[in-house]
């Protein structure tokens, strides 16, 4: 069994690289990726950690894009982090994130006297990309909300007084981004973006022409004839097959490593299969 989507306190997950390791070796875990938010600042300690307790490491990013109005994640896997131009892109990310981050700040405090700054943040969150799921535990935590959907509900979700979307890249462009790592391009949870089968099957054909390599069929929330739809798409379109459980510890604690809401697998052979066509680029 393995897990190639999952998340660390590198970006909005709870646990550290080293801890999330453990727990994967914990559960039964062959192989595990982790796919932090628009960063890879994880993968050195991940990479180091996993050789000591002989679990197999798959680096990887999911990177945040734009599509028609749609935000649309596209997960890289085997990706090189110590690529130059990589790294600056990814540098470009954060500097966006930092402004977006003090301007939401500066409204929550002029709006609802939240004391509440991007210094605030990183203390209480240090060495993490910061992301709505950092505001809503810091608002628990200093006691403005009763629960994290409340932050979301009342104040930073998609809509809502407080939420300012952050600059995001076109899907071409991340996707080539993770071709310029040496990385394998897999459009993430495709049935999350509250789009039709048609226009699902239609980004696919578009995102294949960028150089899209795969699918996340296997995913936590996915039914299983979703799940059949969307390997269906693979073989139609000659992609791969991916799958993980996008864990991310406390910030979703109905998310289990490896197995999501319970039901998830993903063999050991879709790891293979990925793999495969890494080495052969």
């Amino acid at each position: 069994m393995v897990d190639l989507h999952t998340h660390t306190c590198k970006s909005d997950g709870s646990l550290t690289p080293t801890e999330l390791l453990d727990h994967a070796k914990e559960v039964g875990l062959n192989a595990i990726a982790i796919t932090d938010h628009d960063t890879v600042d994880g993968i050195e300690e991940a990479m180091a950690y996993a050789k000591t307790i002989g679990i197999r490491f798959i680096p990887g990013i999911e990177i945040s894009a734009e599509r028609e109005g749609h935000d649309i994640h596209i997960v890289g896997l085997f990706i090189d982090h110590t690529n130059s131009e990589f790294k600056e892109t990814l540098q470009g990310f954060m500097e966006s994130r930092d402004r977006r981050n003090e301007k939401m700040c500066a409204m929550l405090r002029e709006g609802e006297g939240m004391d509440i700054s991007v210094p605030q943040l990183m203390e209480m969150f240090p060495d993490c990309v910061l992301t709505r799921a950092h505001y809503a535990r810091y608002m628990l935590e200093k006691g403005y909300i009763k629960s994290v959907y409340e932050a979301f509900e009342r104040f930073i979700g998609d809509g809502k007084p407080y939420f300012i979307t952050r600059e995001k890249v076109e899907c071409k462009k991340a996707i080539e981004l993770i071709l310029m790592a040496g990385g394998v391009p897999i459009l993430a949870h495709p049935y999350l973006y509250h789009l039709s089968d048609r226009r699902i099957e239609e980004l696919i054909v578009e995102l294949k022409g960028y150089g899209l390599a795969g699918i996340e069929a296997h995913y936590t929330t996915h039914s299983a004839a979703e799940t059949r739809q969307v390997v269906e798409w693979a073989k139609k379109y000659g992609l791969l097959v991916s799958g993980g459980s996008d864990f991310h510890g406390a910030a979703k604690p109905k998310t289990f490593l490896g197995k999501g809401f319970g039901d998830l697998y993903v063999d050991d052979s879709v790891l293979e299969k990925i793999a495969a066509y890494h080495a052969t680029k």
